[in-house]
């Protein structure tokens, strides 16, 4: 009896850990530093290559509720993200390396946890696996090698494969930074201490020269055979700013609610950049994903006050990442409808996030657990925020299936009452997903623990 995974990422990782935790060896297969992608620059555990933050604890957002509902479930990459914490207001942002540090470091003291440092190809059909009583999950995340993708989409039914791009932030040397032409503070004053963003202000003469020089500014070239498109929630500053000058005013330079200490009022855009770890001797730049050539990035992000002379650690860039349409694909419980006893996990079932990543593995573990003892197991209920979350991928979307995150459009309608506004019915959805996810998890206490 033993359960194999394809991946070592954040899905692979959270997925290894809900097993082990229940007494069943698992074998773990990471082509990284074998074979690396276009994205990791190493072969840890759960590496995070793009942002470092998984997004926002609060308990009144969807994705503090999605945590909220993954601690329960005892959640490895929650609980090594708050082991690793940085500050970054109310944002769970982590220290990269400690972050994959505690999660290798739970997985290898449990004892039953293999990691094998090789590329899989391809996986044992349904009968194989039967024979070994065995049970494959694959979580290979949206780089997943050519090999292996040709073979999940036979998995998949042989559906045309979708593709998006999605591109990374860069991060900064903080002692090339010039702190004083920066103020420290948090949208709206809600950090602890003070704030935990630094923030950068331009007037509008500098806001138009920047966006003067990104239009300007060389871009890297795709393939011609390439369709780009981009995950709305992660896009390119210069795709923004293609759709209206004053676009990235609303988005990562949005100025609202940051009062510039030297003039007491808002600036006419702002730059926020956030610590990468808990020594502050590293910032990333909040939402400032682009595709513009290297050279290219050091010359425009010098037209930022504070930046003139910064020293990059990462430049930005842009990888293509693939998923397929997981509701024709996958059963209810994630496993492929052609193979009962593979199943599917991560960004590459169509969710967009780390945390929404990590829950898609944690299902899916426990959904392969019961397939392996012959037991039954049901998903958290789709009132609850996970459980939505599990309900988009396996039934998906009225209109086209495109990648999702934990948002409050997913839970059920709540009605407009006079007198409540839109925070008020939002907190009632957490209340009312809080509560349908405890009736479930109690009544699944045997196997929840």
């Amino acid at each position: 009896m033993k359960i194999h995974i394809i991946g070592g990422g954040l899905a692979g990782s959270e997925a290894a850990w809900q097993i082990v935790r229940q007494g069943i060896p698992v074998v773990l297969h990471e082509m990284r530093p074998i074979k690396m992608t276009a994205a990791h620059q190493t072969g840890n555990l759960a590496e995070l290559v793009c942002s470092n933050s998984l997004k926002s604890m609060a308990d009144d957002s969807a994705p503090g509720e999605l945590k909220r509902e993954m601690l329960a479930l005892d959640s490895l990459i929650i609980k090594a993200a708050l082991e690793a914490k940085v500050p970054a207001g109310q944002a769970l942002a982590v220290n990269r390396e400690l972050f994959s540090e505690a999660i290798a470091r739970s997985l290898n003291k449990s004892g039953l946890f293999t990691r094998l440092d090789e590329e899989v190809t391809t996986v044992p059909t349904e009968e194989e696996l039967l024979a070994k009583n065995e049970v494959w999950i694959i979580a290979t995340g949206p780089l997943t090698a050519e090999a292996l993708a040709s073979r999940v989409m036979e998995l998949a039914g042989g559906t045309k494969r979708l593709q998006f791009y999605d591109a990374i932030a860069p991060v900064i040397d903080a002692e090339s930074i010039d702190m004083s032409k920066g103020f420290i503070a948090d949208r709206w004053q809600k950090g602890d201490d003070g704030g935990d963003y630094l923030n950068l202000p331009m007037n509008e003469t500098e806001y138009n020269a920047f966006i003067d020089a990104v239009i300007g500014a060389e871009k890297m070239p795709l393939h011609e055979f390439e369709e780009v498109k981009y995950f709305e929630s992660c896009l390119p500053i210069e795709v923004m700013i293609e759709r209206g000058r004053e676009t990235i005013r609303f988005g990562p330079m949005k100025p609202v609610g940051l009062t510039d200490p030297r003039t007491g009022r808002w600036p006419h855009a702002n730059v926020q950049l956030r610590m990468e770890n808990i020594e502050g001797s590293m910032f990333s730049m909040v939402g400032f994903q682009t595709k513009m050539k290297w050279p290219e990035q050091r010359r425009v992000f010098a037209l930022i006050p504070g930046l003139e002379n910064a020293e990059y650690l990462r430049f930005g860039s842009v990888h293509r990442n693939t998923y397929i349409k997981s509701p024709d694909s996958l059963e209810a419980d994630l496993s492929f409808k052609t193979n009962r006893r593979v199943f599917l996990a991560g960004q590459i079932t169509g969710v967009e996030g780390y945390t929404e990543s990590a829950a898609i593995g944690l299902v899916a573990s426990r959904n392969a657990l019961a397939k392996l003892r012959g037991t039954e197991y049901s998903n958290p209920p789709p009132e609850s925020m996970l459980g939505a979350l599990v309900n988009y991928v396996t039934v998906g979307p009225l209109g086209d299936y495109s990648p999702m995150n934990a948002n409050f459009g997913l839970l059920p309608v709540v009605a407009k009452v006079r007198g409540k506004g839109k925070k008020d019915r939002q907190a009632e959805k957490v209340a009312k997903a809080w509560q349908a996810f405890d009736q479930w998890f109690n009544k699944n206490r045997v196997f929840t623990q």
